[in-house]
């Protein structure tokens, strides 16, 4: 029997069917030899981070950081993705939340690669083959986005990590967005920032061509896996913003605004097309990678 999602969580209308096909200007694939060698070669990337993970944990923090950015790249270059960093990369000493607009599983590497921190994500990615047990050993927070109740427990933890020096990353939007249309951020997580009195670090994420990146809607993660192996031409753009003192804002949805319009202020250099004519939330839709906020 399929539960239906909670009435609270964030959805976005973004489809399988509507928004990740290699379809649109500039989309084009790359023959079967290449694509099959680009996912064995960053399936491998990916094992060889399981297996090496326990030894990096008795390592000095920048130096764990600094292997954890490393890792990252070879795993995004691998599967062919090619990356453009705006913005200074080079976060400032102290505790920081790291927000970021959601569009696919390879938003999570692309932010580790810049500003690696402790993740927080949906309680289902901890079951996902090589990428859940290397979640788990690289420190994420799991929450489980169908209970209420366990937000608030979420949040303190998010704040004990940051209390301590430590950055955490989040996507507030609570789903994951075609990269088209986006979502609101949701204010919960930015609570923990004003608890403990952290910077906000937000970082837009693109791709493009748009399509073969998106991971929505009831979409399997081997598609996308594969999606993206094929993906002729694929760029990410990582645009760094400056970081907003959280002291400045009166609570956390005043704070989530703003560090809303810090990931959104180049949405004029986007491509205006869009598969959506609104971009709403609807309890009826499901989405594949949400968390609560």
């Amino acid at each position: 029997m399929t539960t239906a999602p909670s009435a609270w969580l964030p959805t976005a209308p973004c489809t399988p069917g509507r928004c990740t096909a290699h379809h649109g200007p500039g989309c084009a694939t790359v023959g079967l030899a290449r694509a099959v060698l680009r996912l064995a070669t960053a399936l491998a990337v990916i094992l060889t981070g399981v297996l090496l993970a326990p030894l990096a944990g008795p390592l000095p923090p920048p130096a764990r950081r600094r292997l954890t950015r490393r890792w990252c790249r070879t795993v995004v270059r691998a599967f062919g993705v090619r990356v453009r960093i705006t913005g200074n990369p080079d976060a400032p000493a102290g505790p920081a939340l790291v927000v970021a607009n959601h569009i696919s599983w390879l938003d999570i590497p692309l932010v580790a690669a810049v500003l690696p921190g402790r993740m927080l994500a949906k309680r289902e990615v901890r079951t996902w083959p090589l990428l859940g047990p290397l979640a788990a050993l690289g420190g994420t927070l799991f929450i489980d986005r169908d209970r209420l109740r366990a937000l608030p427990g979420a949040v303190r933890e998010l704040t004990g990590v940051l209390a301590g020096g430590g950055r955490v990353v989040v996507f507030p939007e609570g789903s994951t967005w075609c990269g088209r249309a986006e979502g609101a951020f949701r204010p919960a997580v930015f609570q923990a920032a004003l608890d403990a009195g952290a910077d906000v670090r937000p970082v837009r994420l693109d791709y493009r061509p748009a399509g073969p990146a998106a991971f929505v809607g009831e979409d399997p993660l081997a598609a996308s896996l594969w999606r993206i192996a094929t993906a002729r031409g694929l760029t990410a753009d990582i645009r760094i913003s400056d970081p907003i003192s959280s002291l400045q804002y009166p609570n956390r949805r005043a704070l989530a605004r703003a560090a809303q319009r810090a990931v959104a202020s180049d949405s004029a250099n986007r491509p205006s097309a869009s598969v959506h004519h609104r971009a709403g939330s609807r309890p009826a839709a499901r989405s594949s990678s949400r968390t609560p906020a």
